[in-house]
């Protein structure tokens, strides 16, 4: 049974950081991608940022330069490191695991910017 387990979301001043966590079992994690997708209230859930297996990265246009997206192997685990964060990026932040036939999420883990 595959499971996605996210931590690390909070209430933050904008212009402060974040380090979400995103912990996985019953799968092997190494050969996929991963990343983190988010939503915000009455808006559809939009890609922030994946990693393949092979480590190259995508960005939505708004993250770029802000947040960074990374994957520990060993430990099962994608992160994502928010910074400069602004009251827009306020959501309700899922990891995701892509299979080819098959996507997996996580519970989500609220993120809130005040201004």
């Amino acid at each position: 049974q595959v499971q996605l387990v996210e931590s690390g979301g909070g209430l933050v001043q904008a212009g402060g950081s974040l380090k979400l966590s995103c912990a996985a079992s019953g799968i092997i994690f190494s050969i996929y991608t991963v990343g983190w997708y988010r939503q915000a209230p009455g808006k559809q859930r939009e890609l922030v940022a994946t990693i393949t297996h092979g480590a190259s990265l995508n960005y939505a246009d708004s993250v770029k330069g802000r947040f960074t997206i990374s994957r520990d192997n060993a430990k099962n685990t994608v992160y994502l490191q928010m910074s400069s964060l602004k009251p827009d990026d306020t959501a309700v932040y899922y990891c995701n695991i892509h299979l080819p036939l098959m996507d997996y999420w996580g519970q989500g883990t609220q993120v809130t910017v005040s201004s």
